[in-house]
């Protein structure tokens, strides 16, 4: 049987049109054998899930960086030589990095598949004539499905029959209130994902009924094409993963540069050619900061671990340091500003308007109702409670209910206000009630009063006040005159214009039961605005965030004036600034003028915005030089999540889509915790450059020595295992100490650091060359002195020189704290695992000396008391002039300062 699939424009085409393209059944639907038949055409209704890497690609990518080639190049040149413990050890040194970086990103991946759904959904539809229940991944073109409230969408469709259906689209468009959906043929071109006789795969029916004729599937649906662009769009290699790499290529090249120096003076001096390659592989050992990236890995995995504490899962490990390169967070409004549920936020009266809230469920007046109308208040209450579908229980504590949001919310307003929706509801039993629709956007229900009626009704202003006759105004009723009529519309198109969403009640008694068309000659008594609130705790952390330097930009698809009123309410713009631009002012990007860049960059409000603007708008700023970070949790949200730096998505309300793109996934879906991962994310940056200037400046000292030792003591020349043995034990243990280290808790107090800059600036380069200096002059002079006063024997030379080093890179740990923090109580010395580590590796060095096997492996010889002295004491001399430096630089500014 020939269908027409894909469907083109669906909601413009008649229901008969569709069934004839889709060769099914007003009524009966497609039969169970013809639906095998389109799924093996069509295949399953799943989208294509992210290929998530292989273990393969993982453990690759481990080996995938130019300091690992260079280990594997000395490792090889080392066994080539028959050093089969210095290949070892090089080997070990590669292995272990890998692991530790392989497992981490193991450990993310299992996290997230905690997070996974592991539910299967099902669908009714009918079949052959009959209802029946499938697995919705069996659902396929032409069937007929079946909806009411509490159902999620399993499949995009046109609908052929509804009643009163509502339904929450907010994670595909981002809009806070839900559709009333109707059946009409609409005309014009519309955007596919907002066609109101249409339901979208993924949305959830918050009340009424329907039939509706499946016309998309899979990527065929709304949601498909979204997942489909998420797929599209590329990932950014992190700040990070580019300053480690231009820090790693600076060492090669200087390494390269010593080596081609050494090597073609020691050819000029005919020098065997198996000395100048030894020589070179110590230097390549040295040159390459093999601590480096276990210690960033731990130093990031630690701070993972801080920030899966405060609520964030890290799913990649350099996602800790970018979100702390953050300068803009583009964020989406529903769900991750707001509560994503409906209240009551303004109650107006013809004498007066009034702000409320509800706080730990009892309702608070921004200023007092006046006496007047207090009588149209308690009126107001009532048909809100009456006037109501939602089930009574929605407005019990941590019930969850499928009812209309904006019902539920009038039952919570009348619990807050002290009128208890049940009591109210038993003391006025309903009798009929005429439903909302679409055509006249007013619902009334009718209740028996004691001996009389009570009719009870509410609507858009506009056409409930076709059906009023008089208002009550200080407990008088009087006619509605058109002067009133004037000032009701006014107030009502003001009140939208913030971004309320707003509804007019009315009501009437009656001794005498009424007939079918009830609505007429009603008495108006006032409107009510409800708003997706702000969360509560929200504005305080934008202002942390702004304090830091990061702005705050919210992109969203729901209503531009509702959009702006939250970012006032939040604080993202002032309340003077009403600039915001909807998705259909903007451009085509990819022809975007400079103006247009501009404008985008200085707005803070984006609006009815599509998920393809989304992605563009992170491009903008991206190609501005901005670090982005962006938050969401519908699958509206996806494609700019992974396109941004550091995607953030929520765990609690995100979709799966959302979850599975993003890079962190925040368990408790606040905004503070955002700022509170910003905050972690620049402290671990600190200690990152710490250590990576300890480290660094400790391997440039190596360099420098093993250099100056080829020309001046060929024999004496560090051996390459000896200086494995200071780069992951005396360096490591330290730097690790370091990066596990307490941050300065004023880093949300200052601008967010350029992006630009390297890890390492030129003043931190300055720094690391006067430490390197003083590390090799203290070892030159540890040599001098022992070659004239103690011992010119080589292996002695050698065994000074080692543990001078050795000794000088420890004490060089506390030269590591901040130029104005004192000199003995500072953030080094109070770190305990500084302490630890300078033990911990003391120790491993008495141990090496101990054990016959380690001297042997090390060439370490048994030396006298004099050579140890010299040693330990040349090895304190950095520390001191670093210290002397630093305390006569707080002596100037102490000075200046006066």
């Amino acid at each position: 049987m020939k269908i027409e699939y894909p469907i083109k424009a669906p909601y413009s085409k008649t229901i008969e049109s569709l069934v004839k393209a889709l060769s099914t059944a007003e009524k009966d639907g497609i039969s169970g054998a013809e639906a095998s038949i389109r799924s093996k055409q069509f295949g399953l209704n799943v989208y294509k899930s992210q290929k998530q890497k292989s273990l393969w690609r993982i453990a690759f990518d481990q080996f995938n960086s130019p300091i690992v080639y260079l280990l594997f190049l000395a490792a090889f040149a080392s066994l080539y030589f028959k050093n089969l413990i210095e290949a070892i050890a090089i080997f070990i040194v590669i292995l272990v990095n890998a692991v530790i970086g392989f497992f981490m990103e193991l450990q993310a991946r299992s996290s997230m598949r905690a997070l996974r759904e592991m539910d299967v959904s099902y669908s009714k539809v009918i079949r052959a004539g009959k209802t029946v229940e499938i697995p919705s991944e069996q659902l396929t073109p032409g069937d007929l499905l079946l909806l009411e409230a509490g159902d999620v969408v399993s499949g995009d469709g046109r609908i052929i029959s509804s009643n009163e259906l509502q339904v929450d689209e907010s994670s595909l468009t981002g809009e806070s209130f839900p559709v009333f959906k109707t059946t009409e043929v609409l005309k014009g071109k519309i955007e596919s994902s907002r066609a109101e006789n249409m339901v979208y795969k993924g949305t959830a029916v918050m009340n009424g009924n329907a039939k509706v004729i499946i016309t998309g599937i899979a990527e065929q649906t709304e949601l498909g094409k979204i997942s489909e662009m998420v797929g599209s769009s590329a990932s950014t290699k992190t700040p990070l993963d580019l300053k480690i790499g231009r820090l790693t290529k600076s060492l090669i090249w200087i390494t390269l540069v010593m080596t081609c120096f050494f090597a073609l003076s020691g050819i000029i001096e005919g020098r065997p050619w198996e000395q100048i390659l030894k020589t070179s592989i110590a230097l390549a050992v040295a040159a390459v900061p093999e601590g480096l990236p276990i210690v960033a890995t731990v130093a990031l995995a630690y701070g993972m671990l801080l920030m899966a504490r405060k609520n964030a899962i890290v799913k990649k490990l350099s996602s800790v340091e970018t979100l702390g390169s953050v300068n803009v967070i583009l964020t989406d409004k529903t769900g991750t500003l707001t509560e994503n549920k409906i209240t009551v936020e303004v109650l107006s009266f013809l004498h007066q308007e009034v702000n409320v809230s509800i706080t730990k469920g009892t309702l608070k007046f921004k200023k007092p109702l006046i006496e007047t109308c207090k009588e149209n208040f308690e009126l107001l209450v009532r048909i809100g409670t009456l006037c109501n579908d939602a089930p009574l229980d929605s407005s019990d504590k941590g019930k969850k209910s499928s009812g209309d949001p904006v019902e539920i919310s009038l039952l919570l307003f009348a619990d807050a206000a002290g009128f208890p929706a049940k009591k109210t509801a038993s003391e006025f039993k309903r009798m009929s009630e005429i439903p909302f629709s679409s055509e006249t956007k007013i619902m009334g229900t009718l209740h028996k009063d004691k001996g009389s009626f009570l009719i009870s009704a509410k609507g858009s202003v506009e056409n409930l006040l076709v059906k009023c006759k008089s208002v009550q105004i200080d407990g008088n009723i009087s006619v509605l005159g058109d002067d009133k009529r004037k000032e009701i519309l006014a107030k009502a198109e003001e009140l939208s214009a913030s971004g309320l969403r707003v509804l007019a009640f009315a009501y009437l008694k009656s001794a005498e039961m009424p007939g079918k068309d009830y609505l007429q000659k009603l008495i108006y008594v006032g409107m009510v605005g409800f708003l997706d609130p702000p969360r509560t705790d929200i504005k305080g952390a934008i202002n942390s965030c702004r304090s830091a330097g990061i702005k705050i930009v919210m992109i969203t698809g729901d209503h531009p004036m509702t959009a702006l009123n939250i970012a006032k309410k939040v604080g993202i713009t002032s309340a003077e600034d009403n600039k915001v631009i909807a998705g259909s002012e903007l451009p085509d990007m990819e022809s975007l003028k400079q103006e247009w860049s501009d404008k985008i960059l200085s707005t803070s409000v984006f609006a009815r915005t599509t998920p393809k603007q989304k992605l563009e708008i992170v491009d903008v700023y991206q190609k501005a030089g901005y670090i982005v970070a962006m938050t969401g949790d519908g699958v509206n949200d996806a494609p700019a999540l992974k396109k941004a730096d550091v995607g953030i998505a929520m765990g609690l309300r995100g979709t799966q889509v959302a979850k599975e793109t993003a890079s962190i996934v925040l368990k408790d879906d606040s905004f503070v915790s955002i700022s509170q991962a910003v905050a972690h994310g620049r402290e671990i940056f600190q200690n990152i450059q710490r250590f990576v200037i300890y480290l660094v400046s400790c391997n440039l000292s190596e360099i420098i020595i093993i250099t100056f030792l080829g020309f001046l003591a060929p024999g004496s020349i560090l051996f390459p295992l000896q200086i494995l043995f200071l780069n992951i034990i005396t360096d490591v243990f330290p730097a690790l100490a370091l990066g596990l280290g307490k941050g300065d808790k004023s880093v949300m107090q200052i601008p967010p650091r350029d992006p630009k800059l390297d890890i390492i600036s030129n003043r931190n380069w300055r720094a690391i060359l006067i430490y390197a200096v003083l590390m090799t002059g203290s070892v030159l002079m540890a040599i001098f002195i022992c070659k004239h006063y103690v011992s010119a024997e080589p292996a002695v030379i050698n065994n000074v020189a080692f543990i001078t080093l050795t000794a000088c890179q420890l004490f060089h740990v506390f030269n590591m704290s901040s130029v104005h923090s004192g000199m003995i109580i500072n953030e080094v010395t109070k770190n305990k695992f500084v302490w630890i580590a300078f033990l911990l590796c003391f120790s491993i060095l008495a141990t090496a000396y101990v054990f016959s096997q380690s001297r042997s492996a090390l060439n370490l010889n048994f030396i006298s008391l004099n050579a140890w002295v010299i040693a330990l004491m040349a090895s304190i001399f950095p520390l001191i002039c670093v210290q002397l430096y630093k305390f006569f630089v707080r002596k100037r500014t102490s000075s200046l300062k006066i």
